[in-house]
């Protein structure tokens, strides 16, 4: 099938804007919890009329401070409440929202502030506002900087939210309600710097009107998922990524209760408080679930009937795909591992969340049907930063594992002739910011090339194999799409990360980084416990192991496109190296180039 499209379950109101969500779910809900905050280590409600309050009076001292319809102001910071509260603060005020992730370099910053023309900033910490300090004379239209925590330059030690408070209190309501009603449907809500992966960021501008697209669909759609009054999310991507924000926006849309986690080292104790009812994440979360979960479970003694229980809820997932369903002996079977091992699992996610949400790479096959067997179902979606998030998900009610689900209600996939997936539809952004020709060259006649490679089947599920731009051509012309064979390699508990080499090349190889976290763990189980790291990474045990988890990524290819040679770095690739962008995507021009012996090596020099 070459295209394929779903007629749109909600209409984006004309002369409306986001702020329009907070001033309705205060009028209809006023007394119902839509967020939650955490104070003094506990989780606390915050009402729909109380969170309007509150926004309403950060928004006050962004318009006593200057900030004019339209003006752009950066907004730095980890994912907690304060992020959600200064969003929607921004928005009242009439301007427009530039996220910067929290790791952000100073000349990242220095770009993306520059680039936006933003006149205000609220940074996070001390040294997010050092890091722009220094560079804050490249910067003149800058005129405000506000710190969320407290500052040493604020000798009242109120923090961003309560100086602008304070600030605004003069500031009469009626300001605040036409600085609301300013912007409309189609005025640019936000502009959000793509990861960079190859080259400059460059700032998509995404609309009103592409949000209220994007959730407003997403929420019909999983209606089942989004119950006012009943459901939850604990979000804890950053929402200075698209994914996190379609996460924010959507919650406030339905509205469902938000709760936010700054730090993923907490997100199991975390998911034990809040217990959502939702979860949203990337696969790498899921595939470290798994894999602690099992590596535990070998440490007790137990690793025999977590791989029988394992193999019984994939087996049940996929039974649940033919006419005929499980049989009786493998619901019986079921049904013991739910009590022995499932229900284990489902409390570690916090005990009452039935779906997850997973984008951002594809989770594999097996994991996806793992997770659906313990009853806790991962609905794997596609999109990007030019589609607002999702352009394509599982629906609840009708899963097709393996794929990342139909189009977006309202929108329509095209796979074009070379096999690059193509879209059209409410949701897209409008352009790059500053950028026309980058502009002419991703939007064609209103159809948004992405420059990923897919297929869809009879029934319009969308399956993507990988990049255009990342395809390998082997000196024997084989075309080999790597995303393919990493994501299966990566999958390994072993495995940190994977990048396939092989462009030019006489075969495909591939260079390995172990997971920090596994690998003592692994070490003690095998009696390497006093191996130093560099003698651990060279034991023919642990490449014996390694060598599996190839041959599971070799098994979804043909022979030609299959990794012949790999070798393992003794180095990580993280955000902090430069090797993964924020969102953990592999900037492979960065790594090919920091690790070039290492590549010539697999080559034999």
């Amino acid at each position: 099938m070459r295209e394929f499209s779903l007629p749109a379950l909600y209409e984006v109101p004309a002369d409306g804007n986001l702020t329009d969500l907070i001033r309705r779910n205060a009028a209809q809900h006023p007394d119902v919890p839509v967020i939650a905050r955490k104070r003094g280590g506990v989780w606390e409600d915050v009402t729909a009329a109380g969170f309007l309050a509150e926004v309403h009076a950060a928004a006050r001292g962004l318009i006593a401070a200057g900030v004019q319809v339209g003006d752009r102001v950066a907004l730095m910071s980890r994912t907690r409440y304060e992020w959600t509260l200064l969003d929607f603060a921004i928005w009242s005020a009439g301007a427009v929202t530039v996220p910067v992730y929290e790791t952000s370099s100073p000349e990242q910053l220095a770009w993306i502030l520059g680039d936006s023309g933003a006149v205000a900033a609220v940074v996070e910490t001390e040294a997010h506002a050092k890091a722009l300090d220094a560079v804050r004379d490249r910067l003149p239209a800058l005129t405000d900087v506000w710190q969320i925590e407290s500052s040493p330059r604020d000798p009242e030690g109120r923090g961003a939210v309560a100086e602008l408070t304070a600030a605004g209190d003069g500031v009469p309501d009626a300001t605040v309600d036409a600085r609301s009603s300013a912007p409309n449907a189609d005025s640019p809500a936000t502009i959000v710097y793509t990861s960079g992966t190859t080259g400059r960021p460059k700032g998509c501008v995404l609309t009103h009107r592409s949000f209220f697209a994007e959730c407003g669909n997403v929420v019909e759609r999983l209606g089942a998922l989004f119950r006012t009054g009943e459901s939850s999310v604990l979000l804890f991507l950053p929402v200075a990524h698209v994914f996190g924000r379609l996460v924010q926006v959507a919650a406030v849309m339905a509205p469902v209760k938000l709760g936010h986690v700054s730090d993923v080292k907490t997100l199991t104790d975390e998911l034990a408080a809040f217990r959502p009812t939702m979860v949203l994440g990337v696969p790498r979360v899921f595939e470290k679930v798994y894999n602690s979960a099992r590596a535990q479970a070998q440490a007790g003694g137990k690793g025999r009937i977590f791989d029988k229980a394992a193999d019984t809820a994939i087996a049940y997932s996929r039974a649940l795909d033919t006419r005929e369903g499980p049989s009786l002996r493998l619901r019986l079977r079921h049904k013991v591992f739910d009590r022995l091992v499932y229900g284990k699992l489902r409390a570690v996610l916090g005990g009452r969340a039935t779906h997850a949400i997973s984008g951002g790479a594809p989770l594999g096959e097996r994991l996806g049907h793992f997770y659906r067997g313990i009853g806790f179902t991962v609905l794997e979606g596609y999109g990007l930063t030019e589609s607002c998030a999702a352009t394509a998900f599982n629906p609840y009610d009708r899963q097709k594992t393996g794929t990342v689900g139909q189009p977006l209600p309202g929108s329509v996939i095209r796979i074009a002739d070379d096999g690059e997936v193509m879209l059209h539809g409410e949701h897209l952004f409008t352009g790059y910011w500053n950028n026309e020709q980058a502009t002419e060259d991703a939007l064609a006649d209103g159809w948004f090339h992405t420059g990923d490679i897919g297929s869809l089947d009879a029934d319009g599920y969308l399956t993507i194999t990988g990049r255009k731009k990342e395809i390998l051509v082997t000196a024997g012309g084989k075309n080999v799409a790597p995303a393919v064979i990493e994501d299966r390699i990566r999958a390994h508990a072993l495995v940190a990360e994977c990048i396939v080499v092989g462009d030019g090349r006489p075969f495909v190889g591939a260079l390995l980084t172990v997971d920090e976290e596994f690998l003592p763990r692994w070490a003690e189980e095998h009696g390497k416990a006093a191996l130093t790291h560099s003698e651990l990474l060279a034991d023919p045990e642990l490449l014996a192991e390694l060598q599996q988890a190839v041959d599971h990524g070799n098994a979804a290819v043909s022979k030609a496109e299959s990794v012949r040679k790999f070798r393992v770095l003794a180095a990580q690739f993280s955000e902090e190296s430069g090797h993964l962008t924020p969102s953990l995507k592999l900037k492979r021009n960065v790594v090919a180039k920091d690790f070039a012996g290492d590549i010539e090596a697999l080559y034999g020099g």
